[in-house]
């Protein structure tokens, strides 16, 4: 009697753990789709986890966060050239050129970006006295698709927008990237060793396991094992080894001169994957940090130490 109850009670113990494993899989499939696919902009945009009742934050947890595709409400001040790519995806890019420049900065936007985001970014680098070309990521703005992979496949389209700038005869190039721009900035560069005069390079993740984990972190919730169900379904769904995508490694084939900028009241990207990442860079390097300043836009709070840092790379370069 008691060995027959044992049997029952252990294929119950296996049905249910099946069951789990299968929810948790399908609820993972669900979260990635969306967290790599854009919804149509007319759905509202999840709030941010710290604005969340616990009951927003179960539903966001099971069904995925909704993220609006973005698009440019804004356009450059000075005149400009809208210019069209092909690469991996048909990509948008804005030109801005002065006379007379030292040279040109290409901008790369961060996760749910658009390049009319970085036009404050691109003011700073034209008052430098640098041209400008500021970049559409596939899936934002006037690019192709609803599709983003974290900087992945972005790669590609950083080597293409370098690419056509190298063919027009542009000089001094410099790449700068927010976020997944820095990370996609550094992929290209692992992955068909670029040539270019130096890196800017705001808050990259360490890895892509890390930052999904920083995510379930912020909505103060367990992060094992579902974060790494999420990056399986993640990199499956979009045609990709997701934990082979580390920035830390990919700093170790950059040996190029290096800016890394770094908010220190950030919790998307930890102290410790920034540091991870300026060991493993090769070439010259500095490392700037600003103390009250979190995953956003530095302009805001550190305006005048950022122009005098951005300018004092670029000067030595």
């Amino acid at each position: 009697m008691h060995r027959w109850f044992n049997k029952i009670l252990f294929r119950r113990l296996v049905y249910l753990a099946t069951v789990g494993f299968i929810a948790l899989n399908i609820i993972a499939f669900m979260h990635a789709y969306k967290f790599t696919h854009f919804v149509e902009s007319n759905i509202p945009k999840t709030k941010s986890p710290k604005d969340l009742s616990w009951q927003d934050k179960l539903k966001s947890l099971f069904l995925g966060i909704n993220n609006p595709r973005p698009y440019n409400k804004t356009t450059p001040h000075q005149p400009y050239q809208t210019i069209h790519l092909q690469s991996n995806k048909k990509i948008e890019c804005w030109l801005i050129e002065k006379q007379q420049s030292k040279g040109i900065v290409v901008l790369f936007h961060g996760y749910t970006g658009k390049k009319s985001a970085m036009l404050d970014k691109s003011n700073e680098f034209l008052a430098m006295g640098y041209d400008t070309f500021l970049v559409d990521f596939m899936g934002s703005g006037g690019s192709e698709g609803n599709q983003t992979t974290i900087g992945f496949e972005e790669a590609e389209q950083v080597k293409t927008s370098l690419e056509y700038l190298q063919k027009q005869g542009k000089k001094n190039i410099i790449l700068f990237g927010n976020s997944m721009g820095s990370v996609a900035i550094m992929k290209a560069m692992s992955d068909f060793n670029l040539s270019v005069q130096g890196l800017i390079l705001e808050c990259p993740f360490g890895s892509m396991y890390q930052t999904t984990c920083a995510r379930f972190k912020q909505m103060g919730v367990p992060y094992f094992p579902f974060a790494g169900f999420l990056v399986f379904w993640g990199g499956v769904q979009n045609g990709f080894w997701a934990f082979d995508h580390r920035p830390i490694d990919y700093a170790s084939s950059i040996h190029v001169p290096v800016l890394l900028l770094y908010g220190e009241k950030d919790k998307e990207v930890s102290k410790t994957e920034i540091e991870s990442i300026f060991s493993n860079l090769k070439g010259k390097k500095i490392l700037k940090t600003y103390p009250a300043a979190g995953h956003e836009n530095y302009l805001l709070k550190y305006a005048k130490n950022w122009r005098n840092d951005v300018y004092s790379f670029l000067h030595d370069l």
